[in-house]
């Protein structure tokens, strides 16, 4: 993807096209570094519309169900989490060793959103070539639009990440996805090693205002008793939902607007419904409490530091250049991808055959 020319007349229709879709600019988070080898204009020669094709296709499928939306943002923080912004939780397991996604803290990580990003990938690929996509940008941008889409705020993301060639081992993938029975000495320490401050940890949190979770990570609060930071009345709703240890159902992570990208999650927070231990957690411990009061009541506060995050996060351990690869199939590696090396055998047959 390296080598792409950029005109002037292509950068001023471009600049057009983001003030009509409303894209929050780069200029507004100047204060986040760039990595090298990303840019906020890295398919405008490749793929112009490839903003307008993701958007397109994902509104169609928030119709259908907007629980896919929380999928989509899952996903990518699990994949940036674990080893760096790379795809490499859409690889498929090997003789080496099970995937990520067969990790623990991957189980339960929606199906469909591996098929989202696959249809993703081919509806690019036919308006922008076949290998043009990195996984781990249309990862990036679905998960962007899945905030938007349900309600949060519209930004750009920086784009050019390459596609990790190999997937990290089910020891590296837990120790990088602390569970949700974590609390807040554990999330701060363990997201400081990716640079990621209390403010960062609190606001990434917030993606937690949609989204369902499973009896599993949270039952230990309800049994054998109480967590006393719990809300009575919301502890015994859940009862409902779980009656017992070992049930098996799930329960909405924000009971206020559980559908909906705003600030809610916050004010659950401080009325004592958090469903995980870590999201509670954040209100009660008195480093990040403050920053959980000024995001429940300033929700454009919350939207602004959400998107810094993001973008900050988006970031972590990417491969640029001639590191990774462009893969041609989202769960497999080109040197492992017997279809795309018969494809192009085939075109280099042809291109041989016109000289």
């Amino acid at each position: 993807m390296a080598g792409f020319t950029y005109f002037p007349f292509i950068l001023l229709i471009s600049s057009l096209l983001l003030a009509s879709y409303g894209f929050a600019s780069e200029g507004q988070y100047s204060d986040v570094p760039v990595v090298k080898g990303l840019s906020w204009s890295f398919y405008e020669s490749s793929c112009p519309k490839l903003d307008s094709i993701v958007r397109k296709h994902l509104k169609k499928v928030f119709k259908k169900d907007i629980g896919q939306a929380a999928g989509l943002l899952r996903l990518h923080f699990h994949d940036c989490f674990v080893q760096g912004c790379d795809a490499s939780v859409l690889l498929d397991g090997s003789a080496s060793g099970p995937s990520e996604q067969e990790a623990p803290p991957n189980l339960t990580l929606r199906p469909e959103a591996f098929e989202i990003i696959e249809d993703l990938r081919e509806l690019v690929h036919k308006q922008c070539g076949r290998v043009c996509l990195l996984r781990a940008d249309i990862t990036a941008i679905a998960a962007r639009e899945a905030v938007f889409q349900s309600g949060g705020p519209e930004y750009n993301v920086p784009l050019g990440r390459r596609d990790g060639l190999n997937f990290a081992t089910t020891e590296t993938t837990n120790e990088n996805l602390p569970p949700p029975t974590s609390n807040t000495s554990t999330l701060l320490t363990e997201l400081a090693k990716k640079k990621l401050d209390a403010t960062d940890v609190v606001a990434l949190s917030g993606g937690h205002t949609i989204g369902i979770g499973h009896c599993s990570s949270f039952e230990g609060r309800l049994y054998p008793t109480q967590d006393a930071t719990m809300d009575k009345t919301f502890a015994k709703d859940l009862k409902q939902v779980c009656p017992a240890i070992g049930f098996n159902a799930t329960t909405v992570l924000d009971i206020r607007s559980p559908n909906k990208f705003d600030n809610k999650y916050y004010v659950d927070l401080m009325n004592r419904q958090g469903l995980f231990t870590s999201d509670q957690d954040l209100y009660t411990d008195s480093r990040t409490k403050d920053i959980v009061k000024s995001f429940a009541v300033d929700e454009e506060l919350f939207f602004e530091q959400f998107v810094k995050s993001m973008i900050k996060m988006g970031q972590l351990s990417v491969l640029t250049g001639s590191k990774g690869e462009i893969r041609a199939d989202c769960s497999v590696r080109n040197a492992d991808n017997v279809k795309l090396t018969s494809v192009v055998e085939e075109e280099e047959e042809a291109a041989h055959s016109e000289l």
